[in-house]
Protein backbone atom coordinates (compact mmCIF):
# COMPACT_ATOMS: atom_id res chain seq x y z
CA UNK A 1 0.00 0.00 0.00
CA UNK A 2 1.54 3.57 -1.08
CA UNK A 3 1.66 6.28 1.11
CA UNK A 4 -1.10 8.61 -1.11
CA UNK A 5 -3.57 5.25 -0.37
CA UNK A 6 -3.14 5.26 3.21
CA UNK A 7 -3.09 8.84 4.03
CA UNK A 8 -6.94 8.58 1.70
CA UNK A 9 -7.81 5.89 4.09
CA UNK A 10 -6.89 7.80 6.89
CA UNK A 11 -9.28 10.84 5.43
CA UNK A 12 -11.83 8.50 5.32
CA UNK A 13 -11.77 7.30 8.31
CA UNK A 14 -11.93 10.64 9.95
CA UNK A 15 -14.92 11.32 7.65
CA UNK A 16 -16.39 9.02 9.05
CA UNK A 17 -15.84 10.26 12.57
CA UNK A 18 -17.31 13.66 11.95
CA UNK A 19 -20.99 11.29 10.14
CA UNK A 20 -20.84 9.73 13.53
CA UNK A 21 -20.54 12.84 15.92
CA UNK A 22 -23.20 14.59 13.60
CA UNK A 23 -25.63 11.78 13.44
CA UNK A 24 -24.44 9.94 16.79
CA UNK A 25 -25.58 6.81 15.13
CA UNK A 26 -23.06 4.29 16.57
CA UNK A 27 -23.10 2.45 13.43
CA UNK A 28 -20.68 5.14 11.94
CA UNK A 29 -18.55 5.00 15.20
CA UNK A 30 -18.17 0.96 14.83
CA UNK A 31 -18.03 1.00 10.69
CA UNK A 32 -15.00 3.71 10.94
CA UNK A 33 -13.43 1.94 13.61
CA UNK A 34 -13.30 -0.98 11.48
CA UNK A 35 -12.19 0.55 8.38
CA UNK A 36 -9.37 1.51 10.33
CA UNK A 37 -8.38 -1.71 11.86
CA UNK A 38 -8.27 -3.33 8.05
CA UNK A 39 -6.49 -0.03 6.80
CA UNK A 40 -3.74 -0.67 9.26
CA UNK A 41 -3.65 -4.82 9.32
CA UNK A 42 -3.47 -4.41 4.82
CA UNK A 43 -0.95 -1.51 5.28
CA UNK A 44 1.24 -3.82 7.65
CA UNK A 45 1.16 -6.58 4.98
CA UNK A 46 5.16 -6.35 2.88
CA UNK A 47 4.98 -6.74 -0.25
CA UNK A 48 3.39 -4.96 -3.35
CA UNK A 49 0.56 -7.07 -3.78
CA UNK A 50 1.41 -8.53 -7.35
CA UNK A 51 2.85 -11.65 -5.56
CA UNK A 52 5.58 -13.78 -5.70
CA UNK A 53 7.38 -14.06 -8.97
Amino acid sequence: MGAVAFFAGLLLFVMGLGKWQETGSQAWLFGSLAFLLVLVVVSLIPGDGKGDT
